[in-house]
């Protein structure tokens, strides 16, 4: 088409569906800050009154509220806040909508564990509600037993979006081989990179990748090699999830992984853990307040340092496109 240039070799073609839905959850510059609200059994944990679930939607709705105009995507549960979120329009416009997809929690032993889909849930149904992408977590070692078996069920699901044409955003848990004791800094960050290596190929669109140290580590002189090896490896573009690190520490973290080519973040507690025990009005004036702007700033940081997703992928409009789409 006249006017446009051609996309390098080294970037990947994909589909007009997926473009427009990583237009969806991006910033105009293609970045990524995520306001990650997907969190089941550890909220009920951490609020005893949250094992309602109209109480714990009424949780989310309220961050969602409040937060998610400051983000450039938000991402829900289907069980107790995505169909609430749509119908009680505490979504932006101007926020996509990215709807988890795995049940809480993990089957099997905990040296080699299995993911599962929440049952009555799929892609297909996450299209048909209006979903922009998808979250699959999965629970991962390169050398567990169960690795097999994890990429096969992480291939499948890439599979189902391809076929609906919905973006898969891949979030890798690691954890230790030995249930006496969790990873060392060493070996999480082996993990953590072995991981991207091996799950990036299997036609996800975006990696959700764990900070690779252990979050005691406290020479920071190792995080930029250790984020710059996540992007050395993988494929697709990478966004860092907060895993309930407090807010200074993930902003340090944040731009350590932006500056080494990650593409954006997923934030949840980091943002918001304060007010999951506050209610009422106090709840609402500390998401107001501290929390919109732990959430600006994020929002902020990715889009200026981030990496673009369109560093990575093109898309092509023929004018007979539909025709065989």
């Amino acid at each position: 088409m006249r006017g446009c240039k051609p996309a390098p070799d080294i970037m990947k073609p994909i589909s007009i569906g997926k473009f427009r839905g990583l237009q969806q959850i991006s910033s105009r510059r293609g970045t990524f800050t995520a306001l990650a609200l997907d969190h089941r059994q550890n909220l009920r944990k951490a609020n005893p009154a949250f094992t309602d679930n109209a109480e714990l939607s009424c949780f989310k709705l309220d961050v969602t509220s409040a937060l998610a105009k400051y983000a450039t995507a938000v991402l829900l549960d289907p069980e107790v806040s995505a169909a609430q979120a749509v119908v009680q329009r505490t979504i932006p416009n101007q926020a996509g909508l990215v709807v988890a997809l795995e049940s809480t929690g993990y089957t099997g032993d905990t040296a080699a564990r299995r993911a599962q889909i929440i049952p009555g849930w799929s892609v297909e149904k996450a299209k048909r509600m209006g979903a922009s992408a998808i979250k699959l977590l999965v629970y991962y070692h390169p050398d567990s037993a169960t690795a097999p078996e994890i990429e096969d069920f992480t291939s499948s699901v890439a599979e189902d979006c391809r076929k609906h044409d919905l973006i898969l955003i891949l979030e890798p848990l690691s954890y230790s081989l030995d249930e006496n004791r969790k990873l060392s800094s060493e070996e999480k960050r082996y993990v953590v990179v072995e991981t991207a290596r091996r799950l990036t190929p299997l036609n996800v669109d975006i990696l959700k990748a764990e900070f690779p140290l252990d979050i005691t580590e406290g020479d920071e002189s190792r995080w930029m090699p250790a984020c710059k090896e996540i992007s050395a490896v993988s494929s697709v573009p990478w966004i860092l999830l907060s895993a309930a690190v407090d807010y200074e520490t993930f902003l340090r973290q944040a731009t350590t992984a932006c500056n080494a080519g990650a593409s954006g973040v997923a934030v949840g507690r980091a943002v918001w853990k304060e007010a999951v025990t506050l209610t009422g009005d106090e709840r609402i004036k500390f998401l107001r307040t501290t929390a919109r702007q732990r959430m600006s700033r994020l929002t902020s940081l990715c889009h200026a340092l981030a990496t673009p997703y369109t560093h990575f992928y093109t898309s092509d409009a023929p004018f007979d496109w539909y025709k065989t789409y």
